[in-house]
């Protein structure tokens, strides 16, 4: 194999997202080498744990022919935010996971979770990932509900490791204690289900027989690692109190660096632990994937080069796939608001522009 990049990697990040996956290798200084990416055929495929694992392989093995991944020292993992998957004992999926913006619509789960949980718990209302993981936890077979960053790392160790501290939050995860809520329980979720969970990057433990079949190496450390949006505020550099981030993917998350916990349901404010600092922020269901269905992936290009941001179109939109908010309100029922839509393909882009835009500004 020739090999492009001389210098080795030492590190190995890999993310999960819901248009495909991502590998990025890094060297000693931390700068990136070499990235790959592959993309899901399908939308529908974000949902298939089998996808997930097909497209991290591709993007390993391309890595691989190009960057010599063979002093790799760290593999961490990043995954969707709340997003949880079913497996029996010997880590197969039972169904389709569960996704961050799927609502749960059983009125019994989310009752039983509300009559338990701290008043700004992240686990309360439909987008809660413990309600998924209850309605998950039902399936014949079930031995574990696990986050989709654990699904693909449990297959890289050949085992199940524990979580960490940002994808378990959304589960029921408490921070601030650090460990799982003791009213979970309570709320009719058995335990023996959820992993055990680990501050973000400690090491876990060696990499398994599937991740050395994808050219890594056995000595490599796997790591815990954090959810989406906290691996694109990471990515940044961003570290001190009142430094703030806006990502914009699938969905907007806007995160702040804070020196203490912040916690409020109403808003969908929640706070994610990373060593000594606390990102607070949240994810609105408006974004990228708003846009990819109105317009087209292909049309965007164009449309942004046909639109003038200096002149506001004046129209008041609340950009939606469906009905459901998570922030900055937090409002299961709240309705898409996309109309009046003008005849102009490029005027209507811009409107929508602005409207995102309008939640960042209120986040």
């Amino acid at each position: 194999v020739t090999r492009t990049t001389a210098r080795p990697a030492r590190a190995l990040g890999i993310d999960i997202g819901t248009s495909g996956v991502r590998a990025a290798a890094i060297c000693e200084d931390g700068m990136p080498l070499e990235m790959e990416a592959v993309r899901f055929e399908r939308t529908d495929r974000m949902r298939d744990p089998a996808a997930w694992l097909a497209a991290t392989a591709h993007a390993v093995r391309a890595l691989a022919a190009r960057v010599d991944l063979g002093g790799l020292r760290a593999i961490a993992v990043d995954g969707t935010s709340g997003s949880v998957v079913a497996v029996d004992a010997d880590l197969r999926p039972l169904a389709s996971a569960m996704m961050y913006a799927d609502p749960v619509r059983e009125r019994a789960v989310l009752d039983r979770i509300a009559e338990v949980a701290p008043a700004d718990s992240p686990a309360l209302g439909p987008q809660s990932a413990l309600a998924r993981a209850m309605v998950l936890a039902h399936l014949p077979g079930a031995m574990r509900v696990l986050h989709q960053a654990d699904f693909v790392l449990a297959h890289l160790a050949g085992t199940v490791l524990p979580s960490d501290e940002t994808n378990a939050l959304k589960t029921g995860y408490d921070p601030i204690l650090r460990g799982w809520g003791d009213w979970i329980e309570a709320a009719g979720f058995d335990m023996r289900l959820l992993p055990q969970v680990r501050p973000a990057g400690v090491p876990l433990g060696p990499c398994g027989a599937w991740g050395q079949a994808l050219g890594l190496p056995k000595t490599a450390r796997l790591h815990a690692g954090v959810t989406d949006g906290c691996a694109a505020f990471l990515a940044t550099g961003a570290g001190r109190a009142g430094d703030g981030v806006t990502s914009l993917g699938s969905t907007l998350v806007l995160k702040l660096v804070s020196d203490r916990p912040v916690f409020d349901a109403a808003s969908g404010v929640f706070s994610h632990r990373i060593g000594d600092i606390w990102l607070a922020g949240g994810a609105s269901n408006s974004g990228g994937a708003v846009l990819a269905n109105l317009f087209g992936r292909e049309a965007l290009a164009d449309l942004d080069a046909r639109i003038d941001p200096d002149r506001p179109t004046g129209l008041d939109y609340y950009p939606l796939l469906c009905p459901g908010e998570r922030f900055p309100v937090s409002d299961p029922t709240l309705a898409p608001r996309l109309m009046p839509r003008p005849e102009s393909p490029a005027l209507f882009y811009q409107a929508v522009l602005e409207g995102i835009a309008a939640i960042e500004a209120m986040g």
